[in-house]
């Protein structure tokens, strides 16, 4: 019998030792298996990442942005071709892993790449330092060429390969740079980006123009790039998981070819009479189509930094012709007499006498009028009827008409005219960002100094274009009226925004409808057109105007600049707007000439004179776009005399303007 004081037999303490055993391998076991559980189940996408972090990284698979394209469907009967204005180049940026380069092959690296890639100590010793930093991913060099790219890429291969490398310790990320195939032609509208993109969008930063009213058009979307790394060996390395989507391309009004005729003529013109800067726009006055948009001083795309790191250079990046307001001067009496002759109407809805009678003789040798000091004209004119005001540039004879409108349909029914019909003061939203709508003064409004912008002396001074400010698309637009028989146009510069997809097929996101509104009874408008044909003929301000084969009509202009509060003597700004052939035109253009010199050059005249500047620049752009576009000859006698094709009897307007120039002698008593 055994006692219960007795120790367990043997087999029962081994039972439990196996017992215990057993519980904690379980328990171990249970351990292990929650461990995996949660390493695998629940921080499934923590260690994923750890892990991806260690031999993955992905990259940004960039897109293309938008292209602008020329207009070369403006040749009559021509095909469109693609002509990019601008384009997107592709570049590389050069990165490094530095974990997995070996310290003694790292200057060896630095030097090499220095010498493919033109690079100077500076940078040289940058590019060593980031060997030297523990990190797995490091920019060393941006913008490398294809060129470049191809030659180090070999070199780097070679090496890896002959010291154990692996190849991705090196590797290259692409990227598009905008790029100018024409240089600085067209650059104050294009404008450009930066060359740093948004670090959190990805998205080109704009510095203005087209680029920035575009944007949303133009910018794509990036696609992703896995890379695969390892210390020992190398992956697959160009592996794309995302496809980039490009943005939209721009299709413009604006032909290249025209481009580069106003730059090219509107640069010589400046520099002749050595004039501070000058712009030039031509636009289709049946469409609205802007053809050409020049301003010179030229700005380059490619060099903007060191036009926005200058204080002298800035004003170059500015596009004058729609930031720049000015007062039109002796452009704006064709607009005076146009209102005339709609007053004529209202007068003869009412039954009354019409205002006044274009071909009446009208006294302009006193120029006293209400609340004003008396008018002058550059030079004494006695008589005059409206052909001879147009022709001479008088501002009695249109302020004169301007005293008859007021006092018989008042201030109000004058203004509307000017703000409604022709648009002044109001934007043209022309498709660029910083348009300046001018100003029109307004009865009874208040200046900021305290004073009323409409006063007694106000009617007279906006009838020889004082008094008011206006911006170059706005005179186009204006003079669009007169040009295509009463029709006010919407100046564009877009046709139309199309989108390509990767599968080549275009889908058209944006189609500019052409925009004309009848404001005008085309007898009227054509009556101006007769008026503005005597400009450029003998006798009239600016027969340096005059377009050899073709006709013309058109006016000048040389307003005094405000300098200090009030106007200057010595700084002018000269300008002449015009169109051709006269009855059936093909193109309209402004031309501006800001400060141009008071000196005299021999066969030419005074040069700060509109008539003297600016329309000598019109004549040649006219003439050399007229034949770029094929246009016929509509004056095959209007030649300078001495010319072998000048004939006087068959020359367009000779007649009449050799009898106008009579009756100027009889009127005014010249022998």
């Amino acid at each position: 019998m055994q006692h219960s004081s007795d120790p367990p037999p043997p087999k029962r303490k081994e039972r439990r030792r196996l017992l215990w055993i057993s519980l904690s391998l379980f328990f171990l076991f249970s351990l292990l298996t929650i461990q995996f559980y949660r390493l695998q189940i629940v921080e499934e996408k923590k260690w994923v990442a750890k892990a991806r972090a260690q031999h993955q990284i992905v990259v940004s698979e960039p897109f293309k942005r938008g292209v602008f394209y020329s207009n070369t469907t403006v040749k009559e009967g021509h095909p469109q071709t693609s002509v990019p204005l601008v384009v997107d180049v592709p570049k590389f940026h050069l990165f490094a892993d530095p974990l997995v380069i070996p310290e003694r092959f790292r200057n060896r690296i630095a030097e090499q790449i220095a010498m493919d890639l033109h690079i100077d100590s500076k940078k040289k010793s940058f590019i060593r330092d980031q060997l030297n930093k523990r990190s797995r991913s490091r920019k060393l060099v941006t913008w490398i060429s294809n060129e470049n790219y191809q030659v180090l890429e070999r070199w780097w291969q070679l090496f890896a390969r002959k010291n154990r490398i692996p190849k991705n310790a090196l590797y290259f990320v692409r990227e598009y740079q905008r790029s100018y195939p024409f240089g600085s032609l067209l650059g104050q509208v294009l404008h450009t980006v930066r060359e740093n993109r948004d670090e959190i969008t990805k998205q080109s930063l704009p510095t203005g123009g087209l680029e920035m009213q575009f944007d949303k058009y133009l910018q794509g979307a990036e696609g992703k790039r896995i890379v695969e790394r390892s210390p020992k060996c190398s992956f697959d390395t160009d592996r794309i998981i995302s496809e980039p989507v490009d943005g939209a391309d721009v299709h413009l009004t604006i032909n290249h070819f025209l481009q580069a005729i106003a730059e090219e003529e509107l640069e010589k013109g400046v520099k002749k009479v050595g004039a501070k800067g000058g712009w030039a726009v031509m636009m289709d006055p049946k469409t609205g189509h802007i053809l050409a948009m020049a301003q010179y001083p030229f700005f380059e795309p490619a060099n903007y930094r060191k036009y926005y790191n200058s204080s002298e250079l800035i004003d170059n990046t500015r596009i004058k012709a729609i930031s720049d307001c000015f007062e039109p001067g002796s452009t704006f009496k064709a607009v005076t007499g146009a209102i005339g002759l709609m007053a004529n109407q209202v007068m003869e809805r009412q039954g009354k006498p019409p205002l006044f009678d274009p071909e009446e003789m009208v006294n302009c040798s006193d120029g006293r009028l209400p609340g004003r000091r008396p008018l002058k004209d550059v030079r004494l004119h006695r008589f005059l009827n409206f052909d001879l005001a147009i022709q001479k540039s008088s501002n009695i004879y249109m302020a004169r008409i301007v005293d008859k409108i007021i006092n018989e349909l008042g201030i109000f029914w004058y203004r509307e005219q000017l703000a409604n019909i022709f648009g002044i003061g109001k934007r043209t939203s022309i498709e660029l960002p910083y348009e300046n709508p001018g100003m029109l003064p307004t009865p009874g409004k208040v200046h900021p100094g305290g004073g009323l912008e409409w006063s007694t002396p106000t009617p007279y001074s906006l009838a020889m274009g004082y008094n008011l400010m206006t911006n170059g698309i706005q005179m186009l637009r204006v003079f669009s009226i007169f040009a295509n028989g009463g029709y006010r146009v919407e100046p564009t510069l877009i046709k139309k925004i199309v989108h390509k997809g990767r599968d080549g097929k275009e889908r058209v996101l944006h189609e500019n409808p052409i925009k004309r509104q009848k404001v005008m009874d085309p007898e009227l408008a054509y009556r101006i057109v007769y008026a503005m044909k005597y400009v450029t003929k003998p006798g009239g301000a600016a027969p340096l105007g005059d377009i050899h084969g073709y006709t013309e009509a058109g006016k000048t202009s040389t307003s005094e600049k405000i300098i200090g509060g009030s106007y200057s003597k010595d700084k002018n700004f000269a300008s002449f707007i015009g169109f051709a052939p006269a009855f059936n035109p093909r193109i309209m253009l402004i031309v501006a000439v800001d400060e141009p010199e008071k000196r005299y050059i021999p066969g030419w005249g005074s040069t700060q004179f509109g008539g003297k500047c600016s329309a000598p620049i019109f004549r040649e752009i006219s003439r050399r776009s007229l034949e770029f576009l094929g246009v016929p000859q509509d004056d095959p006698h209007g030649f300078p005399v001495g010319d072998p094709r000048y004939d006087q009897e068959k020359a367009d307007w000779m007649l009449h303007t050799k009898a106008l120039s009579e009756l100027y002698k009889q009127w005014n008593r010249e022998s």
